[in-house]
């Protein structure tokens, strides 16, 4: 089903820019037809989330303190991808560089917008499978704790609320949802139900 954009744009006043987003103030019209001046944040990258599994049903976090929230945050493997770049690549890039850890099969999981009412920030997730353990390649600004822990463990952990990043969360969950029950089907079954979902739904 198709909808119409209800809003129209007036008019955009740049407040800040760096390398990695933009700032804008922009003139509308509403839906109820009232003129108002509405925030958005857009960003230069898309946001790229990793779940790993290896053959024993085991996945991987990355801990690190995040500075705008002004918490510690348990995450899945995750970075940031230049529009100019296949997110895949990315995926492969980022996996490598906060794990060590190098896939030799990927799926595309899901498409997600993290904060929909005030950026057009774009996530997508991907289950990384048959992998390599390296060494990892932290950026300078990265101090990171890796957890390596089964992934109904880390699945409790969205549960409970020791995982709250949107992405982390969306993307575990999803991988929960493949199987009816993931504590008692084994690997191989709700994996291959990701694939098949995934591609079902035209990823």
């Amino acid at each position: 089903m198709s909808h119409s954009n209800p809003w129209k744009f007036l008019s955009r006043r740049p407040i800040y820019e760096n390398p990695w987003l933009r700032l804008d103030e922009d003139e509308v019209i509403n839906p109820g037809g009232g003129k108002n001046l509405y925030g958005a944040i857009r960003f230069k990258t898309q946001a790229i989330g990793i779940i790993p599994i290896d053959e024993a049903g085991n996945t991987w976090l990355v801990g690190q303190y995040r500075y705008v929230p002004d918490e510690y945050s348990w995450e899945i493997p995750m970075g940031g991808s230049p529009r100019d770049e296949e997110i895949l690549q990315t995926a492969q890039r980022e996996l490598k560089e906060e794990t060590g850890l190098t896939a030799k099969r990927w799926t595309r999981l899901m498409r997600l917008h993290t904060s929909n009412s005030v950026t057009d920030e774009e996530g997508f997730v991907f289950v990384a499978q048959e992998l390599t353990e390296g060494e990892t390649e932290f950026e300078e600004t990265e101090d990171i704790t890796l957890k390596k822990l089964p992934l109904t463990a880390a699945v409790q952990m969205v549960m409970n609320g020791a995982i709250t990043d949107a992405i982390s969360v969306a993307g575990l969950l999803r991988v929960a949802c493949a199987g009816a029950d993931i504590a008692s089907v084994s690997e191989q079954q709700w994996l291959m139900k990701i694939q098949h979902d995934a591609e079902s739904i035209g990823f």
